[in-house]
């Protein structure tokens, strides 16, 4: 079944509308579709690379909405059954103490799912769960997203269809090897 709905997010790439389409793709990604906008964006700067810049502004803003939607299910979604839940079960101390632990790392843990294959459906759910100041939430989103879009925009435009067996294979493992590379070195800043 993922098969074929990636196949038919592929296939919307040619549509006359290729553009709304990312975006709607790119918005329900970040709270609930299993497919990334990348499966949309490749195929459509390798058909016009002059539009890269857009296409990967388009993907920024409808997933960054997108997470904001995933921030407000996580929000209201506690607010109405887990909080009661929670206090019920004596338990609702403890779901605090995870709240400041989690909104700690939070700018860390949305960066992380921004850029690499970690579902950033799953951070922006969480960070609405754990009431993570929505001004921090928004701004990481910008920047990840940005960042993971506009990488891929600007390697698909200097180096086309070349590149894009690494892009769909590799880039996300770079991604991550980036962020364990940029956390270790906060770790060795800070401990050494």
């Amino acid at each position: 079944m993922l098969q074929r709905l990636y196949q038919w997010t592929m296939s919307l790439a040619d549509h006359p509308r290729a553009l709304w389409v990312l975006a709607v793709v790119a918005f329900v990604e970040s709270s609930v579709f299993p497919i990334p906008p990348d499966v949309l964006m490749i195929p459509m700067i390798l058909a016009r690379p002059s539009r890269a810049w857009l296409i990967a502004l388009v993907a920024t803003v409808f997933s960054v909405l997108g997470g904001m939607l995933g921030y407000a299910i996580g929000y209201f979604f506690f607010e109405t059954l887990g909080e009661p839940i929670l206090s019920a079960l004596g338990k609702a101390d403890a779901m605090a103490a995870f709240n400041d632990r989690f909104n700690g790392v939070g700018f860390w843990a949305v960066l992380i799912a921004g850029v690499t294959p970690f579902p950033y459906k799953v951070i922006t759910i969480m960070s609405g769960w754990t009431a993570m100041p929505l001004t921090t939430f928004v701004v990481t989103s910008v920047i990840a997203r940005a960042l993971r879009f506009f990488v891929v925009a600007g390697l698909l435009r200097a180096f086309g269809e070349p590149v894009r067996h690494f892009i769909e294979k590799r880039l996300g493992l770079m991604f991550t090897l980036f962020v364990v590379l940029l956390l270790g070195g906060f770790y060795v800043v800070k401990f050494l």
